[in-house]
């Protein structure tokens, strides 16, 4: 008896050191899911978002089309191997861009810009703001000075020291894709179909080229005829656009009703088939589909679209960040540091 109870307290101190691991380890997951937060460059670079929405306001006054392009590579961005700036890296000997994958070349534009951005910031405040964090925070001030929602960017993101062009290749969700292919590309992701269908909204603003469209004007799935899902007053105009024997790099804007304004009319498009894009369109027209309801919501009330595109884009800046003492912070956007 006496011998059992002299092993007591050790016994408690072991299952009070196990406790304590089983506590700390939780805590570590949950704050590697948590680190991102908005106030991370209140001390260290105050001034980030509004050096940021300087820059893209002096943009938007010689090319409108400056804040679709911008979030579309925070987008490209964040479906390969997550919000870390890759898409930003040029080619190197050790790098293949993803630049250069097909969703991306002779497509993507707007990194000047983002340099522009890179320069002020590293002004200011030298070595601190990543260039995925830069990318987050363009998406945003993009949407709000064109019309369409705020919201807290949240930040800390790092940026990678390679880039994954056979994972943009394969990841980014493609205007030709069925809306089931698209719907498993962002569940792969952690995007759910309401994040699909909010997404999808920024094509409200924006431009794309012919060539990204071009066979639903005039042999749809190889029927030799257009998209039956296309209006024809709307096909009219679009086959001017984009001549069958064009270079199918003429542009047409994704959003035929205020096409430099972030709104939703997008989904009212949809609706009257005028969705630019088949991935567009599908949403609306592929019969029985979960979408369909949520493209009528957000058409008859701006305001859950707004709430729904800003809470989706915070969703999307979460996927897979590099955080702590993970990837680095690039002085130049361009590429990795050294090299």
């Amino acid at each position: 008896m006496k011998s059992s109870t002299t092993m007591l307290p050790s016994n408690i101190a072991n299952y009070a050191s196990f406790f304590l691991l089983i506590i700390s380890i939780i805590l570590l997951i949950v704050g590697s899911k948590a680190q991102l937060n908005s106030t991370f460059y209140d001390n260290t670079c105050p001034n980030a978002s509004s050096i940021v929405r300087g820059v893209i306001q002096q943009a938007l006054q010689s090319d409108v089309r400056i804040g679709a392009s911008l979030i579309r590579l925070h987008f490209h961005d964040c479906f390969v191997n997550g919000c870390d700036g890759s898409i930003l890296l040029d080619n190197s000997a050790n790098i293949q861009s993803e630049k250069d994958a097909a969703p991306n070349t002779n497509s993507t534009r707007g990194f000047n810009v983002v340099d522009n951005i890179k320069t002020a910031i590293e002004n200011s405040c030298p070595g601190i703001v990543s260039c995925a964090d830069i990318l987050a925070l363009a998406a945003e001030a993009s949407v709000s000075l064109q019309g369409g929602p705020s919201w807290t960017v949240l930040l800390g993101r790092r940026d990678s020291l390679t880039a994954n062009q056979a994972g943009a290749n394969s990841s980014i969700p493609s205007p030709f894709e069925s809306l089931t292919n698209i719907t498993a590309k962002f569940t792969a992701v952690g995007l759910n179909t309401n994040d699909l269908v909010a997404l999808s909204g920024a094509h409200t603003f924006g431009r794309a080229q012919c060539r990204l469209f071009s066979s639903r004007l005039y042999n749809f799935s190889g029927t030799g005829n257009p998209d039956p899902t296309l209006n024809s007053s709307y096909l009219s105009t679009l086959q001017q656009i984009c001549p069958q024997s064009g270079s199918g790099f003429n542009v047409a804007n994704l959003d035929p009703t205020s096409p430099d304004t972030f709104d939703n009319n997008y989904f009212t498009n949809l609706q009257n088939n005028r969705g630019l894009l088949q991935s567009d369109q599908e949403l609306f027209s592929t019969s029985g589909a979960p979408t369909i309801s949520i493209v009528n919501t957000f058409s008859s009330n701006q305001t859950a679209f707004f709430q729904s595109f800003a809470q989706s884009m915070i969703n999307m800046g979460n996927i897979s960040p590099l955080t702590g003492s993970n990837g680095e912070i690039r002085s130049d956007c361009k590429k990795v540091n050294g090299s």
